[in-house]
């Protein structure tokens, strides 16, 4: 498993090859994937798109520099390599599941949004 980052000379050799700074940077790995992991998690509750990449970059990132990750990353490019052959095997079907999630989650954020569900729910709480 050579690619270019792992050779001897780069920045990450350096990093690993000095005690003190292969704590910083793993450290430094760790806070940069669990940010991207936390902000798909965010928009998990948040309406809106786009939930998935973040957590799948924040795994990437962490499989960069631990095992445990990469094997995580590995099972989860599998699971998405499956999905996408078996989303060409029946086009139409995956259309429709596609398409009725998105009107679902688009009634949604038009129900909250017309019947004033977050400022009812503040109220109910005693937030407002």
């Amino acid at each position: 498993m050579s690619s270019p980052s792992r050779t001897r000379g780069s920045l990450r050799h350096r990093m690993r090859r000095t005690r003190g700074l292969r704590h910083v940077w793993r450290s430094a790995v760790f806070l940069v994937g669990l940010l991207c992991i936390a902000a798909g998690g965010a928009l998990v509750v948040l309406p809106g798109p786009l939930t998935i990449p973040p957590i799948v970059l924040g795994l990437w990132i962490w499989s960069t520099e631990f095992e445990w990750a990469h094997r995580m990353f590995a099972a989860a490019r599998k699971k998405g390599h499956e999905a996408w052959e078996q989303a060409k095997r029946h086009p139409v079907a995956s259309v429709f599941v596609t398409g009725g999630g998105l009107l679902v989650a688009g009634a949604i954020v038009w129900a909250v949004g017309h019947f004033h569900l977050v400022e009812r729910a503040k109220e109910y709480v005693g937030l407002a």
